[in-house]
């Protein structure tokens, strides 16, 4: 089996319910994962958006989730540090944690969820932005998974 990522809260590459966005309760879905790469020590995900009218717009930043960890429960509290000892960074809405989808009215827009498989934790402050993470993970990057929704206006 291959690294793969999923969630029960939409399919993938199927809408992405009223509850996960921005007209709901903007609550973070559920995401499980399975067969990581050997030797994960540590997870790091990313959710954006790259329809969005701006560039690329991020939904959230989480990094140093423990890699004995395989899933991610619905509705994740939005602190900087998690009782887990997995941190979340600042995203686009200058927010930590998730926001969900929230586009301008007009057609369907895409939300990447992309998980990363590390070989080594990546010691970041809480807060950090997504180009801080992505430069810390750059030369740890053992694997990668995705999930994928659409959400309209």
């Amino acid at each position: 089996m291959a690294f793969a990522l999923s969630s029960k809260s939409f399919p993938n590459e199927g809408d992405i319910p009223k509850k996960f966005t921005c007209d709901g309760a903007d609550v973070s879905p559920e995401l499980s994962w399975q067969d990581p790469p050997a030797n994960s020590k540590a997870f790091a995900l990313i959710a954006d958006d790259p329809d969005a009218p701006a560039g690329t717009w991020t939904h959230w930043v989480l990094y140093d989730l423990p890699g004995d960890v395989k899933n991610l429960q619905e509705g994740i509290s939005k602190q900087e540090e998690l009782p887990n000892g997995a941190r979340q960074g600042r995203n686009d809405f200058r927010k930590i944690g998730y926001n969900g989808p929230c586009p301008p009215p007009g057609k369907p827009h895409r939300y990447y969820f992309k998980l990363y498989a590390l070989d080594a934790r990546l010691n970041l402050k809480a807060g950090a932005g997504r180009g801080e993470v992505e430069r810390a993970m750059q030369a740890h990057i053992l694997g990668k998974a995705e999930w994928m929704g659409r959400y309209k206006r």
